[in-house]
């Protein structure tokens, strides 16, 4: 059976939005690719990155599902975002989102600023690995 625990130590800064680290134990990975905001025609959708996120979350979790597994499984998740300051002034809505649509633990996470994404619309990115029994 997959376990996944969540690591936060008390000399470290309180985590917000993420696990400090993860460990897990379980017999199958599953590497997620990059999912932006794109629709089922291959699209970006949304103009803001919080409308963005949440279709690239939806995309993701969607990959995962038809993979075997659930938000819970998620061990590490990377997030790309072409404009970091927006993606900080957006954390709370964002952090929403995730509650939503993932449930309220965290994996193992990072921003990373992109230059830009594959698609020219696309402001924000993300990838992830999941560890399923």
């Amino acid at each position: 059976m997959s376990s996944l625990n969540r690591v936060n130590p008390a000399e470290l800064s309180p985590p917000k939005g993420f696990s400090h680290a993860v460990t897990a134990t379980g017999s199958r990975l599953v590497f997620l690719a990059g999912q932006t905001a794109l629709d089922s025609e291959g699209e970006v959708t949304g103009a803001t990155l919080p409308e963005q996120f949440e279709r690239a979350l939806t995309n993701l979790l969607t990959a995962l599902r038809h993979a075997g597994g659930t938000p819970a499984d998620l061990a590490r998740v990377t997030v790309y975002a072409t404009d970091v300051a927006d993606y900080r002034a957006c954390a709370p809505q964002l952090g929403r989102i995730w509650h939503r649509l993932a449930g309220r633990d965290y994996p193992a996470m990072a921003v990373v600023g992109a230059v830009r994404l594959w698609d020219d619309s696309a402001l924000v990115e993300l990838d992830g690995v999941a560890v399923l029994d």
